[in-house]
């Protein structure tokens, strides 16, 4: 469980510095260079993953809490594909963000949150509450470094409409291959 709370932890503080210390990341980067700086913060994240990945892997499950969602996989999934939309959404060009400012870190609230709907054990809480309490702070964040937000200008609906095509795929290819991905099945599907 250590390994997964460090993994949690680290991916947090590597995304959480630009926008917590806007001068230092400047001066780290001048001092670095543009490339090894973001080969430093690409470097850092993969060891994240894999912290979390091993920690994930490596922790005994215990149960914390009998979760609303146990057993009713259409509606977690249903929340998954909302939360693959709105993740897509930060790098299309979509009507999403003109809703929302930051889609890919609300996706990331939503994924999180279905997951721990649906799963009360230990691990879950932690990857995923712990990955959802980042998002929410980097919305907050970043939006106060970044000041008053520029919406978009509109674009085709249909651009909308591939995104949610592309979300329902990859949506059921993660539900597919879920087992094989997490080491967990999808109870129910």
């Amino acid at each position: 469980m250590t390994l997964l709370a460090i993994g949690v932890l680290l991916w947090a503080g590597v995304h959480l510095f630009p926008s917590l210390m806007p001068g230092a990341r400047s001066s780290l980067m001048g001092r670095l260079g543009e490339g090894p700086y973001k080969g430093l913060f690409a470097l850092d994240l993969v060891i994240a993953i894999l912290l979390m990945v091993f920690g994930w892997r490596s922790a005994t499950a215990e149960f914390w809490y009998a979760p609303p969602l146990a057993g009713t996989p259409y509606l977690t999934t249903a929340l998954v594909l909302i939360a693959f939309v709105l993740m897509g959404a930060a790098n299309a060009p979509t009507n999403i963000k003109r809703l929302l400012r930051h889609p890919m870190l609300t996706g990331i609230v939503v994924w999180g949150a279905a997951h721990l709907l649906a799963n009360g054990d230990n691990r879950s809480v932690v990857l995923f509450g712990g990955l959802s309490i980042w998002a929410v702070v980097a919305i907050v964040t970043i939006s106060r470094r970044d000041g008053e937000w520029t919406k978009p200008d509109p674009v085709p609906v249909q651009k909308d409409i591939v995104l949610i095509i592309i979300g329902a795929l990859l949506t059921a290819v993660v539900a597919y291959f879920h087992e094989y991905l997490s080491g967990v099945p999808i109870i129910g599907l």
